[in-house]
C-alpha cells in the first residue's frame, strides 16, 4: 500500500486566510481576501471564499478549503430540501444549527473549518461563525482567519452599527487590504458582497496591490 511519511512532506499544510462580515444599518457586509496557502507555498491568489448557498444566504471559508467547500456545501442542500418541504426560506439561524450539528458528529476526526454563515431572512440580517468543534456564535462583526487580527485592528476602530451602506462596504475594503498586506497567508484580492433585504449582490473585486496607495496613508 502507497504511504507518506509527513516528515517528508517538503512543504508544511499550515493555511491562512482573511473573511470578515458584520452587520449595519441597511444590511450586512462579507469581505474576503482570495489567497490559498499551504505553509510558506502560495497554492492560488483567486480562490472565491464565498459560497453562494442561495439568493439569500452566504457562507465564507477559512481552514482548509475542501472541508468548507464539502460541509457548506451539505448546508445548502439541506436549504433547498428546507425550502421545498416548507414552502419557505430557511433563516440563517436554521442553517448555522444544522451545520454546527453535523459538524459536531464528526469533531476530532480532522476538520479544518471556520465559516461564517450570513443571511436576510424574516428576522432581518443573521450573522453567525461556525466551526469544526460544533460551536455556534450569533454576532454583529466577525472576522476568521490568520489576518483576522489586522482585520479586527481596523474594524475595532471604526465599525459603528450606523454606518452608510457606502461606509460599510469601503470599511470592509479596507480591512481585508491591512489583512492582506500585513499577513503573508491573506492575499490576493478584496471579494466584497452586501446582504439587505433585496438578497445578496456581489459588490466588486479589487486587488489588494492597488489598493496599496489609497490606505496606507490612513494606516
Amino acid at each position: 500500500m502507497f504511504s507518506v511519511d509527513p516528515k517528508k512532506v517538503p512543504f508544511s499544510l499550515d493555511k491562512g486566510t482573511t473573511t470578515a462580515a458584520f452587520i449595519v444599518r441597511e444590511g450586512m457586509v462579507v469581505a474576503v481576501d482570495s489567497r490559498a496557502t499551504s505553509g510558506s507555498y502560495i497554492a492560488s491568489q483567486s480562490v472565491n471564499k464565498v459560497i453562494e448557498v442561495n439568493e439569500y444566504l452566504l457562507g465564507t471559508m477559512a481552514g482548509g478549503a475542501a472541508d468548507c467547500y464539502y460541509w457548506e456545501r451539505v448546508m445548502g442542500k439541506y436549504a433547498n430540501y428546507h425550502e421545498l418541504k416548507y414552502g419557505e426560506r430557511i433563516t440563517a439561524k436554521s442553517a448555522a444549527k444544522y451545520l454546527s450539528s453535523v459538524l459536531r458528529e464528526h469533531k476530532g476526526r480532522g476538520l479544518s473549518l471556520g465559516t461564517m454563515v450570513c443571511g436576510w431572512d424574516i428576522a432581518g440580517p443573521g450573522l453567525y461563525y461556525v466551526d469544526n468543534e460544533g460551536s455556534c456564535v450569533s454576532g454583529k462583526i466577525f472576522s476568521v482567519g490568520s489576518g483576522s487580527l489586522f482585520a479586527y485592528g481596523i474594524l475595532s476602530r471604526d465599525y459603528k452599527e450606523d454606518l452608510s451602506r457606502e461606509e460599510a462596504i469601503e470599511l470592509g475594503r479596507r480591512a481585508i487590504f491591512h489583512a492582506g498586506h500585513r499577513d503573508a497567508y491573506s492575499g490576493g484580492v478584496v471579494n466584497l458582497y452586501f446582504i439587505d433585504e433585496n438578497g445578496w449582490r456581489k459588490v466588486d473585486t479589487n486587488d489588494i496591490s492597488e489598493l496599496y496607495e489609497k490606505y496606507m496613508e490612513r494606516a
